[in-house]
């Protein structure tokens, strides 16, 4: 199994092969051998798409009211859309020209009920998003401080949430629209959280390993220190995942997704 990732500086949403791309834009690539692990069998990955169609289904009908809710809440707090949809990385399991399967990096849009204000500039988040994949601690306490916030690896004190898109943060329902995603195939219920391209683009080449999974609304990270942890660590815990995942694994995290979200655990 070869796992292929790409870096540049401006993010390449589609690499076909290791050293070929879709843009004229000069690319670094990293193609992974992972040996510590080895690919769930297609019972698998046929059981985990259908775990995901069932409960994402079944809670998006069952949260509907709530979902209602939060939406009118959002439009009496601030202006702009209920939905905010951005552009996140994720991989995708395909066979190459050789019959061999191969995570392939690619864009998709990825939607949460919006918690800040509409049109609000993302410098901030880009620099503390540097600092924390380099391991920049100084960096980050003084952006943190600076935004009155910290005792957390995230940037809890971002000026542009709402006061509702705070309460939303802190009890993990903005994360709700991703039903939709899961229910496209975009996502999968449990897995490595997708990053934004400008994340990727600090990605070292160990760091792409994290992609050989589909991307998750919760998963080993989420139950196991989320925004308590440094970069390094969630790396770590994205791959302890993919040494340990099976049905079984996904249905753990799924019930321990729930009392993490009812302790607001590292949310923010």
């Amino acid at each position: 199994m070869a796992y292929v990732a790409g870096a540049t500086r401006h993010f390449v949403p589609d690499v076909t092969q290791a050293g070929t791309n879709r843009t004229t834009e000069p690319v670094r690539y990293a193609v992974v051998r992972a040996a510590e692990w080895t690919e769930p069998s297609v019972a698998y990955w046929l059981a985990k798409r259908v775990l995901d169609i069932v409960l994402a289904a079944s809670a998006a009908l069952l949260l509907t009211p709530l979902g209602v809710a939060i939406a009118l809440a959002i439009k009496l707090d601030s202006r702009g859309p209920v939905i905010y949809s951005q552009e996140r990385v994720r991989s995708a399991r395909r066979r190459d020209a050789a019959g061999e399967w191969r995570w392939h990096l690619t864009t998709f849009r990825f939607h949460k009920f919006r918690t800040m204000v509409d049109g609000g500039e993302p410098n901030l988040h880009v620099e503390y998003m540097s600092a924390y994949i380099a391991g920049d601690v100084e960096r980050m306490e003084a952006l943190q401080e600076a935004n009155g916030d910290g005792g957390t690896y995230k940037l809890t004190g971002d000026p542009r949430i709402t006061r509702v898109g705070r309460l939303l943060r802190k009890m993990s329902l903005d994360e709700l629209p991703q039903l939709w995603n899961v229910l496209r195939g975009d996502m999968s219920l449990v897995g490595p959280r997708p990053p934004l391209t400008y994340e990727v683009e600090k990605y070292r080449h160990a760091d792409f390993r994290r992609f050989a999974a589909p991307s998750g609304i919760t998963g080993w990270w989420q139950v196991n220190g989320r925004c308590e942890t440094s970069f390094e660590e969630m790396i770590a815990l994205d791959l302890e995942y993919l040494r340990r995942r099976s049905v079984v694994t996904d249905l753990r995290i799924l019930v321990k997704t729930i009392p993490a979200v009812l302790n607001g655990r590292g949310a923010g």
